[in-house]
């Protein structure tokens, strides 16, 4: 069936950005074939994270931690994550920022799905970016300065 697909049947690729992030995942939306939601998964590998700490403006995120053992940052405050628990992460500000960070000693392997909501805004409270998307279009921008690379202030 097309609109099936077993995690270890992904083909996962290889993401790596400096010191701080890396993963290999695979997008599942388009095998599966889906139109309103996004589907990932994630591994990522100890004492790394996937992506910086961020909010969005329209689209709203649920994980599921498939297994292994990590920190979530959620606004000003941490939690202690393992297999089995369903986070979401609703619109907002700072306050809904989020991420998920593998500090133990093996792989952390997630489940993401978010609504597919154009045009997006995701704010970035450690480097005080904010981006604006639009399908394929980018737009990174600090307050202070105009036009930025996404990964200022995050390596």
């Amino acid at each position: 069936m097309k609109n099936v697909v077993n995690l270890d049947e992904l083909k996962l690729e290889d993401f790596t950005k400096g010191d701080k992030y890396a993963s290999r995942c695979a997008r599942i939306g388009p095998v599966v074939g889906a139109r309103q939601l996004g589907y990932s998964y994630d591994v990522v590998p100890a004492g790394k994270k996937a992506c910086p700490f961020h909010s969005h403006r329209s689209q709203e995120e649920m994980f599921f931690i498939v297994s292994g053992t990590g920190t979530l940052r959620y606004g000003k405050e941490t939690r202690r994550i393992r297999a089995g628990d369903v986070i979401c992460c609703p619109v907002g500000g700072p306050e809904t920022a989020h991420q998920i960070v593998n500090d133990s000693s093996s792989d952390l392997a997630y489940l993401s799905i978010s609504t597919m909501t154009d045009p997006e805004i995701c704010e970035y409270p450690d480097s005080g970016k904010i981006i604006a998307y639009d399908g394929g279009w980018r737009h990174s921008t600090e307050a202070a300065s105009g036009n930025v690379d996404y990964w200022k202030g995050e390596l």
